[in-house]
């Protein structure tokens, strides 16, 4: 019977309709999942098999029928119809913290001085042009106030630290969610009473640490997942909760997710993205550092994040244990901060209080020679974009020097107004009042263009991309939302009068991949940023890419710039399954800074999963 070429041509023809039936049934379910889908992106997109999903390319191979030719002015690029989907492995993809480049690069880098956990973007010939998957099973987060204390565990599916911290009270996994109880390596029975006893050590009234508006921003070091800074936002005291992707990875993307505001970085060897007094209290509870390193230096930075008179509150063994060792750094770190003219303001069992100076008075009355030195005068505490760190101690301004301290007023007054340094632009009282102002109606705009897709809950973690002055996110105080303000790193340096509203935010160059996780964000505001990414020759495609990265599922972007623009981006949304929400002509409103961006663009991303991610997840 084998032999018998009727049987071998009947198998050769059966075979062959066979994988004529896979093929178009493929075809079927990869564009009818793309196509077929509901317009408000209420179901969840499938994306094909695996064998695909390759880095680099169009699904299509990039041929003339994948592509189309548009430009963002006069230059043309191609416009690919889709993206091809990152790997499964690349779901937590962070393009600036990604260990596989650095081993890739061979990058020569100092671990001693946590140079490996900075910040080291990839050439443009090794990013990724593909789209992040989800995890498997990954669902629309939980909205806040609840997700402050519990998330879906399918949506960070590391469980490593709820085993490790299990007698700590970090997290605890149950059933299909991880909780958070709130408590800490410090803190087992909850940060809200570690707060309070902070508080009453420095006998702030009614045990709040607020003190009545005067502590507004606070800077957590080795954060964990937060929960300290999660505790504070009922004081109306908002937190930079800050830890790097280390041994306890994802600590980071738990506090994203849980609505609470995070930044991936470390004290390393560069300044940390923040300018010059921003913060009334630092924070580290048992955060693993050593501070007596490199003659001071991370103490030093510390020094010059703190506002003054602020207060740098640690919890540490060293405060409080007898051994040999404990005693030594004790003792030299006792030494280094008073040398650096800070006093103990409060100390009780295992956590001390120290409080910088208010003036420069005790600089000048130091012996000649004593280390730290106070720092050059040429050099400015508000550069931080690559800037190195240095073992030196920043004075004061002449403002801050006869103002005996910052000169703000209490928070919530603080918020609308006029910052003393906004001396240091140019600006004046009625610019940043008519600004404020000017903000104010335009966010009253974008939500009643957004009002047919949300709810009151629906946004909590938002990011202002250019955000100027901080106006944006002063408009938005009465909603329950937090806002990242973003500052280019080559503009006006305006972050520091966002911080002195009380508010909080970072630098950053968007010709790079932002120091965050995929889909921690529920909104983009991009005010004139693709504009300004053009003038210096930097990719808008690879702009796009990067905020569909950190950009949640159904989460949405407002785009407001310039008509050619707009333009570009609409034809990206098919290749990046973002669909338009609203447009609105805005040039009846004041527009001062950018002529000609009078137009604002709504989209808003789908939920789609990989075929891999719907099998894994059943």
């Amino acid at each position: 019977m084998r032999g018998r070429s009727d049987g071998g041509q009947k198998k050769r023809l059966i075979t062959s309709l066979c994988a004529v039936a896979i093929f178009l049934g493929f075809l079927y379910v990869y564009y009818g999942s793309i196509f077929g889908s509901s317009s408000n992106g209420a179901s969840a997109l499938e994306y094909g098999s695996k064998s695909l999903r390759k880095i680099g390319s169009s699904y299509l191979g990039g041929d003339d029928e994948s592509s189309t030719k548009s430009g963002l002015e006069d230059g043309d690029v191609v416009i690919p119809k889709t993206f091809p989907v990152c790997d499964d492995r690349h779901s937590e993809l962070i393009p600036c913290l990604d260990r596989n480049i650095i081993y890739q690069m061979r990058l020569k880098l100092d671990l001693s001085v946590m140079e490996h956990y900075e910040r080291h973007c990839p050439p443009p010939e090794r990013r990724y042009n593909c789209l992040i998957p989800p995890p498997p099973g990954y669902k629309v987060p939980i909205k806040w106030p609840q997700s402050r204390d519990e998330v879906w565990k399918a949506n960070i599916p590391h469980t490593h630290l709820a085993h490790e911290k299990s007698d700590q009270n970090w997290m605890v996994v149950k059933g299909e969610k991880i909780v958070f109880p709130g408590g800490g390596t410090h803190f087992h029975y909850g940060a809200d009473k570690y707060i309070a006893s902070i508080a009453n050590m420095l006998n702030f009234s009614h045990n709040n640490l607020n003190n009545e508006g005067r502590v507004r921003t606070v800077l957590d070091v080795g954060c964990g997942v937060a929960s300290f800074g999660a505790y504070l936002l009922s004081s109306d005291i908002i937190a930079m909760s800050l830890a790097p992707n280390d041994v306890h990875q994802n600590q980071i993307q738990f506090a994203l997710e849980r609505g609470i505001p995070a930044y991936l970085g470390v004290l390393g060897t560069k300044r940390l993205p923040y300018p010059s007094r921003s913060f009334e209290l630092a924070h580290c509870s048992r955060c693993r550092i050593d501070w007596l390193q490199r003659d001071g230096i991370l103490l030093l930075e510390l020094d010059r994040l703190l506002r003054p008179g602020g207060y740098f509150a640690y919890s540490s063994p060293e405060a409080y244990a007898q051994d040999e060792e404990d005693l030594r750094i004790w003792k030299e770190m006792s030494a280094l901060v008073e040398r650096m003219c800070w006093r103990i303001a409060a100390k009780r069992n295992q956590t001390v209080i120290w409080q910088k100076p208010l003036t420069n008075d005790c600089y000048m009355e130091r012996a000649p020679g004593t280390n730290p030195p106070l720092c050059r005068s040429d050099d400015d505490p508000d550069a931080v974009w690559g800037v190195p760190m240095e073992a030196c101690i920043t004075p004061y301004s002449d403002h801050d020097q006869k103002a005996k301290g910052s000169g703000l007023a209490p928070w919530p007054a603080r918020l609308t107004s006029p910052p003393p340094r906004i001396a240091d632009f140019g600006y004046s009282n009625e610019m940043f009042e008519k600004d404020t102002e000017t903000w104010h109606q335009r966010v009253e705009n974008y939500w009643n263009l957004l009002s047919p897709k949300i709810e009151a809950n629906t946004l909590r973690n938002l990011m202002d991309m250019k955000a100027n002055m901080g106006s944006f996110a002063a408009a938005l105080k009465e909603r329950n939302v937090w806002v990242m303000n973003v500052i280019p790193e080559d503009g006006p340096n305006t972050l520091k009068l966002i911080y002195d509203r009380g508010l909080i935010g970072t630098t950053h160059n968007w010709c790079e991949a932002f120091s965050t996780y995929p889909r921690t964000y529920d909104l983009l505001h991009a005010w004139a940023v693709f504009s300004d990414i053009e003038k210096k020759g930097c990719s808008a495609e690879d702009l796009l890419l990067e905020m569909d990265r950190i950009l949640r599922p159904r989460g949405f972007i407002i785009i407001r710039d310039k008509q050619p623009v707009i333009d570009f981006v609409r034809k990206y949304l098919s290749a990046l399954h973002w669909e338009a929400v609203a447009t609105a002509d805005s040039s009846s409103d004041s527009e001062h800074e950018h002529e000609g961006d009078n137009v604002v663009f709504i989209v808003q991303k789908k939920l789609w999963l990989t075929s891999e991610s719907i099998l894994n997840s059943e």
